[in-house]
């Protein structure tokens, strides 16, 4: 039975690498300037985690084959080192695969976490609470007013805790449910969470970030189709947290001009 066993673990083993190898699964469309690093990213991580895995799992079998079914009296076999040199190679051989990943993968995080923004992005302030997501936008003037915890009134639809009565920035601020960008123009996003943890995914726009409670935090990206996509919440936030959900438009230009004034209007 154990010779079985491990010719079975062999097979497994070999059977969920093909989905991989043959790439059955398809990547959603990429709309990001950057996407293409994150996807790069992504398949090296496959290759060297998938490799090491299967590797793993073949030296399982091959010990399970060679050392089951010993027969009573048979010579028992001892590692060198025991197991002071299995942790020591784990380490090593863990540690440089995380290494080598961070080599890798620090021109993708580099272009959307630590290189700035353009002068010109286009600013949107994106806030996260239970269990739904908004979005402001700077008026003509170009700036944002400032927020008022103690003012957000839910009930009035005043979600970022605005007081345009006493704050002349916040007058032609425009608040809402969705979130419009114009296509091939930078978009510098400004995040923060009313409440608990949350999450920004977009998975065409290879963006994951998360909303942290008392942060403002901020990344940059620029798309580079038209279209109609998802942004979800991927961070366990509560009982609503399957339905927190909203949508990213990518225009044109003019008709995300046109978008913008319709707002406008209904503030």
């Amino acid at each position: 039975m154990g010779k079985l066993f491990g010719v079975i673990l062999a097979i497994i083993a070999l059977a969920s690498a093909y989905p991989i190898v043959t790439h059955m699964y398809v990547q959603p469309v990429d709309i990001s300037t950057h996407g293409h690093a994150i996807d790069e990213q992504l398949a090296d991580t496959m290759a060297e985690a998938g490799l090491s895995f299967v590797l793993a799992q073949l030296l399982l079998a091959f010990c399970v084959w060679k050392f089951s079914n010993r027969k009573e009296g048979a010579k028992v076999y001892h590692l060198r080192g025991g197991a002071r040199l299995m942790v020591a190679a784990a380490f090593i051989l863990v540690g440089t695969e995380v290494l080598a990943l961070g080599v890798l993968g620090q021109k993708a995080w580099a272009e959307v976490y630590f290189t700035a923004p353009k002068p010109d992005a286009l600013q949107v302030q994106a806030q996260a609470g239970q269990f739904a997501f908004y979005f402001r936008y700077p008026g003509q003037d170009g700036k944002f007013g400032p927020l008022h915890p103690d003012k957000i009134d839910e009930g009035n639809q005043n979600y970022f805790g605005l007081d345009p009565a006493n704050d002349l920035e916040s007058r032609d601020d425009i608040v809402t449910a969705e979130m419009a960008i114009p296509v091939n123009r930078e978009i510098h996003l400004l995040m923060h969470a009313k409440d608990v943890g949350h999450s920004f995914y977009v998975r065409e726009l290879r963006i994951q970030q998360d909303f942290v409670p008392g942060l403002d935090l901020s990344l940059h990206f620029t798309a580079t189709q038209t279209g109609h996509f998802e942004i979800l919440c991927t961070q366990l936030c509560g009982l609503g947290h399957y339905n927190m959900k909203a949508y990213l438009n990518v225009l044109s230009q003019e008709d995300f001009d046109k978008w913008l004034k319709q707002k406008a209007s209904e503030q």
